[in-house]
């Protein structure tokens, strides 16, 4: 809640100069932090900010599929609300959406990408999480940040894809389940939380971990379709 104000007056000062129509939607998973008042204040005003509040259910994986669902718009994306990332990289992100790529992130090991501040314990499980990414990512469409919790996509990409509302990578699912043909990464400085706390936890491990698996299994299954093309005879 600390941040939310905030947090949309500077996606709005980011947008408004594109000249673009957009909407924010927030998905307040029921937290009785004062999140839901605040936004509907801002949404009065400023009828582009919707407010969606999600009864009996957590996880941000979830609430964002909660939200890609109720909007039409042709392209979608999320930002958290910890201002770790910079909504004024929404221009250059938009930027190479309009140039024609499918999915446009902000990325903190990409080149000129940095961290900031992390303890070296935490930078290292960071580095250890998308390394195990390495062998699910596509081949032409490698990237340095998969984990990465801004991003903007283009729906056409998510059609007849089934994303877990379990966890909270739902970038790499998009990556490794989605008709993605192109990526591009805009670098940035991840920095410090400048409140709340992090929800990362034993729990999202785990998660994660269940992530993999199931992943695991899916390009295992298209692996193996794809041989079985490449061995049919053509058909004369």
């Amino acid at each position: 809640m600390a941040n939310i104000e905030k947090v949309l007056q500077r996606i709005r000062t980011s947008l408004d100069p594109l000249g673009i129509p957009y909407e924010l939607i927030v998905v307040d998973d029921d937290s009785g932090d004062g999140t839901a008042e605040v936004v509907q204040k801002i949404s009065d005003s400023d009828p582009r900010v919707r407010l969606l509040v999600r009864r009996n259910a957590r996880g941000l994986g979830g609430a964002v599929v909660h939200g890609w669902e109720r909007s039409e718009s042709e392209i979608v994306g999320v930002v958290d609300a910890d201002l770790q990332h910079p909504p004024e990289l929404l221009p250059q992100l938009w930027k190479a959406i309009e140039s024609g790529v499918d999915v446009a992130l902000a990325s903190r090991y990409a080149e000129e990408g940095r961290v900031r501040n992390w303890h070296p314990v935490r930078h290292g499980v960071s580095r250890l999480a998308i390394w195990l990414t390495w062998p699910l990512q596509k081949p032409a469409i490698h990237v340095q940040d998969p984990m990465s919790g801004f991003f903007l996509v283009r729906r056409a990409c998510l059609r007849n894809v089934h994303l877990e509302t379990q966890g909270f990578k739902i970038l790499l699912e998009i990556l490794v389940r989605g008709n993605v043909k192109s990526v591009t990464e805009v670098p940035f400085s991840f920095g410090r939380r400048e409140a709340g706390n992090s929800k990362a936890g034993i729990k999202e491990g785990l998660d994660y971990l269940f992530l993999l698996g199931r992943l695991c299994r899916v390009v295992g299954l298209r692996r193996s379709a794809t041989k079985r093309q490449a061995g049919t005879p053509e058909s004369r």
